[in-house]
């Protein structure tokens, strides 16, 4: 099967939608799926995106569109006019009857290091997480120092997800050597590159940890740099001589998520980062040093797209784009146990237009799906516009597109 690229805009619309609204599964359609052998489960190891906290069973991570190969992450929603039934064998992802929007799906397929342990005994799939296209994400901590000082920032439930699933997900502070083994196990596996974030911690701390992950990874595959597709998600540093240190160890690549744009905004939503890293203008000059020592199209900063004026988030993607920094923004979702729990997104339609502006200003700015692929810690729709353009994944996930 294939799809044209009308098809295929849909398609990324309703995964939008996902996304804001969340996916309403019946306890039958996931009970039954066979975690252990087959299928890939949800291990919360950072944020727990679900619309409602469960604890009774496993959920799955996400699942295939048969028709694209587009990858679509579950959140779940009790609440939510999006499905997922079963119809014999079959699962269809539905919206509303079925009648406007029917799909065959097949829920994400978990890779074989999932099943093995570290040699410390340490479950690898609590260590690193598969993400889509090939892509691994690494929260090496899953708690924030934020929260001692009461500087969390609003949106963010980190340190509330491992009060709630720390214990459940077996979920604990991950050592070099841990990440080393099982990214070895994964790249043997076929996947490729590695996104490695979590809370904050003291800066000096977090640049040495950072360095000794590289090296185990580099100790354990035995690759050199260019083919670890290393990035380093980290806080806007007070000395810029730590950016170089990141590249110097072997980091490919590198992301500091300002999450809002607006400067008042931004001081209002990330107390913590403006104690750590300064002002709205500071995250500003680290991202052009960050450009200056990884290079164009190298480094990423995130949006939390729904906390501001869609205006002054897309003046900010292209200012930027413009000096080498790919902006990407999540769909804001008012998460559980974040201090905007019970608040509303944007409608659907809201970030739907916004993803698809943001696509156009990476495109005019001469990114693509390979850059996106890279420093992004999974493709999002913005690379399945790239995708519907011809553009293939450099992880070799070739999406099924009409010509």
């Amino acid at each position: 099967m294939a799809v044209t690229r009308e098809e295929g805009v849909k398609q990324i619309n309703i995964y939008i939608q996902a996304q804001n609204e969340g996916i309403n599964i019946t306890q039958d359609i996931f009970e039954n799926l066979d975690y252990k052998n087959t299928y890939l489960e949800q291990v919360r190891s950072c944020f727990d995106w679900n619309f409602k906290s469960w604890t009774k069973t496993k959920l799955p991570s996400g699942f295939r569109i048969k028709s694209s190969g587009f990858e679509v992450p579950i959140y779940l929603n009790p609440k939510s006019e999006l499905k997922i039934i079963k119809e014999g064998e079959k699962y269809y992802f539905i919206k509303g009857d079925g009648k406007d929007f029917a799909e065959e799906i097949d829920f994400e397929h978990k890779p074989g290091f999932y099943n093995k342990v570290t040699s410390d005994g340490k479950d690898m799939s609590r260590i690193v997480q598969a993400g889509a296209h090939g892509r691994l994400f690494i929260s090496y901590s899953n708690e924030c120092s934020f929260l001692e000082k009461g500087r969390d920032c609003l949106f963010c439930n980190i340190n509330d997800t491992k009060r709630r699933f720390g214990k459940v997900d077996n979920i604990e502070w991950k050592n070099p050597n841990q990440i080393g083994e099982t990214i070895a196990e994964a790249y043997r596996e076929g996947y490729e590159g590695f996104n490695l974030t979590g809370g904050y911690v003291p800066e000096r701390r977090e640049v040495e940890y950072y360095i000794d992950v590289i090296e185990a990874v580099k100790d354990h595959t035995d690759l050199p740099d260019d083919r670890i597709h290393g990035m380093a998600c980290v806080g806007a540093p007070s000395d810029f001589s730590f950016i170089e240190k990141y590249k110097e160890a072997g980091y490919q690549h590198i992301a500091c998520n300002m999450e809002v744009w607006d400067k008042n905004l931004f001081n209002y939503y990330c107390p913590g980062k403006v104690d750590i890293g300064g002002d709205h203008d500071r995250w500003l000059d680290v991202l052009k040093h960050e450009v200056e020592v990884f290079g164009r199209g190298n480094v990423r900063s995130n949006f939390v797209g729904g906390l501001e004026s869609k205006d002054s988030l897309l003046a900010g993607i292209e200012q930027l784009a413009e000096i080498g920094v790919i902006g990407v923004a999540t769909t804001w979702k008012p998460c559980i146990g974040s201090a905007l729990e019970g608040h509303r997104s944007p409608e659907t339609e809201w970030h739907q237009d916004l993803q698809s502006k943001i696509y156009q200003i990476l495109k005019k700015n001469g990114y693509g799906l390979s850059d996106l692929y890279y420093v992004s810690g999974d493709l999002n729709p913005i690379g399945y516009y790239f995708a519907l353009d011809g553009q293939v994944s450099p992880g070799g996930n070739k999406f099924d597109i009409k010509k």
